[in-house]
Formats: C-alpha cells, structure tokens, sequence
C-alpha cells in the first residue's frame, strides 16, 4: 500500500521548511505568496492529501488589495522615507497583491486634504492619512466612510462620527519619556521651551500632554513655558527658537514635539553651545543624525519606519475584510529612542 504524503514530505519538495507548510495550511503568519504558489505547486505533484486546503490559501493570497494613502509634503525627509518603507511593504505585503496609491500633499489646509481623501475613497478600498484634526477633515472622513470604505489616521489620531482606525505611538508615552529626560539629565531646572507643529495636531497635543504631567508628577521644579506653533515651517521654528533663547537666556532646554525640527537645530547651532542645555526631538534622520553626534540634540524619539510600514499596510487591510461593522482597528507601536551613542 502506497504510503500517504506528509507534510515533512511536503516541505521537502517544495524546498520550504515545515513551519512555512503548517503556516499556509493553518493560515497563521505571513507566508510570501510565491511560497504558497510553490508549496501548492508540490502539493499537486505528490497528491498531498490537504490539497484543498493549500488551494484556497494560494486563493486568499492572490486577492488584491488597492489601499490609498495621503502623506504630507514630499520634499520633507521624513515623508520621503515613511513613503518608501510604506512602497516597500506594498511590493512585499504576503496576504494578497497590494496596489498602493501614494500622494504627497504640499498644501496642508483642511479644504485641500479633505478633496484628496474623499478622491481617494473613491478610487480605494481602504485609505489612510496623516493630518491635522479639523470639521472639514472630519467630514471628508464621514463621506468616506459612508461609501463603505474605511479610513485610519497615520501618526497623528483623528475623529469623525464614523470609527476611525489609527496606526501610530502611544504619544502620552512620547511625552513622558521627554520629560523623564529632561528630568534625569538637566543639573539645575529652569526653563524648557516646547515647539509644535500645529496644535491640531492630536498626537503633539498628547506629547505636550503627557511631557506636562510628568513634570507635574515627579518635578515641579522646571517651568514649561507655552508650547510655540510652527506650522511646519522650518523658517518659522529658527525665528522662534532664537526669539526663545534671546528672551529666556535662562532657558534649560527645549523639546521639539513636532514642525520644522531643521530651523530649530538650526537657530541652536548659532549659539555657543552650553554643555548643560537639553535638546529633545522627534524622528531620525540625516538631519537629527548629525544633531546628535555634534551635541546639539541630546535625544531622539523616532517612529520604527519599517514596523509603522508593515502596521499601517496590515491595519488597512485587516480594516477592508472586517468591512463597515468591523470597527476600528488601532494599532499602538512602540518608539526608538536615539543619543549619540547609538546612532
């Protein structure tokens, strides 16, 4: 009597390990899809007996899914490489084929960003995107929703009537972590100046939020002057940090929450540095690299690009199959921390 295939066999022919043939034939973890193809290929030609099972596997993974997303300002470092991480999960993603449109928004007003993601609803099954809470966003969310498709915010939350998904960090933790900084590095408190983009921006909000209640906490020493708006200009942030150095020559430190990190780095630069001032900011990059290595940064806290690309794709997808009633899914990641130490 012929004996039956098994699954070592399995593996074996088709040159996978057995954990890859138990992950499709259980449809648990992320199998690449050629894989599958290739395992389905072996499976017919040595009649394994969990044939069908393999088929529709190989099925779920050729399904396509056209996802779009709506980043901001293409000539900012920082969108560049969360667009070609977010790109290259596309290309890689193993549950299905991920057709991925992927904008860049020079004009940030809420009329212009609410255009493209309602254009983008029509044209995707799934959309997500980064931008400032405002009613005509909100709206534009609402619309999208209502057409059976859903909508998450990337780094920064945002609300509408509708469930809304959100992939990003947990930014009462961003804030605290600042302020735990300041707190163990500055000899004598005094000062600390906070720049945001734009306060309509729920995550900075949350930074400042959480950077407050630690101070509140465990040090009331320092004294956390009103956070400065940059509107995510650099042009804007230089002018306010020299106005905030010139104004506070007893300034401790500043926290650069978010909006034109460069002009801020920039405006230290042009004063002697103080081997007791504290800087803190957001995101690595070339520009906050060297900030760090040359001491004018002391610290960074940075989005994890690859894991936001592969959460952000899996989240929008995972939103699409869960379909109008599916609810929101939020997805919280953890942050990298940067000094010149480790960079």
């Amino acid at each position: 009597m012929k004996r039956r295939p098994t699954i070592p066999d399995l593996a074996r022919i088709a040159g996978v390990s057995v954990s890859t043939v138990n992950r499709i034939i259980n449809q648990t973890g992320a199998v690449r899809q050629p894989t599958r193809e290739r395992v389905l290929r072996a499976a017919e030609e040595i009649g394994f007996y969990g044939l069908g099972t393999i088929e529709h596997s190989v099925r779920k993974g050729r399904e396509t899914h056209r996802l779009g997303i709506l980043l901001q300002q293409g000539g900012r470092t920082f969108y560049r490489n969360l667009g070609e991480a977010l790109t290259r999960e596309a290309e890689r993603h193993p549950d299905g084929r991920v057709e991925l449109t992927l904008e860049y928004l020079d004009d940030l007003s809420p009329d212009r960003v609410a255009d493209r993601l309602i254009a983008l609803g029509d044209a995707c099954e799934s959309v997500a995107l980064v931008a400032a809470q405002h009613p005509m966003v909100a709206d534009a969310i609402d619309s999208v929703i209502g057409k059976g498709v859903p909508v998450a915010g990337l780094i920064a939350p945002l609300s509408a009537r509708g469930n809304v998904s959100f992939v990003g960090l947990d930014n009462w933790k961003v804030g605290r972590t600042a302020a735990w900084a300041f707190d163990r590095i500055v000899r004598d408190p005094g000062k600390i100046g906070v720049l945001v983009g734009n306060h309509r921006y729920r995550n900075q909000e949350m930074n400042e939020s959480g950077f407050r209640s630690y101070f509140r906490e465990h040090n009331a020493a320092f004294t956390l002057l009103e956070p400065l708006a940059t509107y995510e200009s650099a042009a804007a942030a230089r002018e306010l940090v020299e106005n905030l150095l010139s104004d506070h020559p007893d300034l401790c430190g500043l926290f650069i929450s978010g909006g034109g990190i460069t002009g801020a780095l920039a405006a230290l630069r042009d004063k002697p540095r103080r081997e007791d001032f504290v800087a803190v900011g957001y995101e690595l990059f070339d520009a906050t690299r060297s900030a760090l290595i040359d001491g004018t940064l002391t610290m960074v806290i940075s989005h994890p690009m690859e894991t936001f690309a592969r959460e952000a794709i899996a989240a929008m997808i995972k939103a699409k199959k869960a379909g109008p009633e599916g609810g929101a899914q939020r997805v919280a990641l953890g942050f990298d921390i940067y000094t010149s130490e480790n960079v």
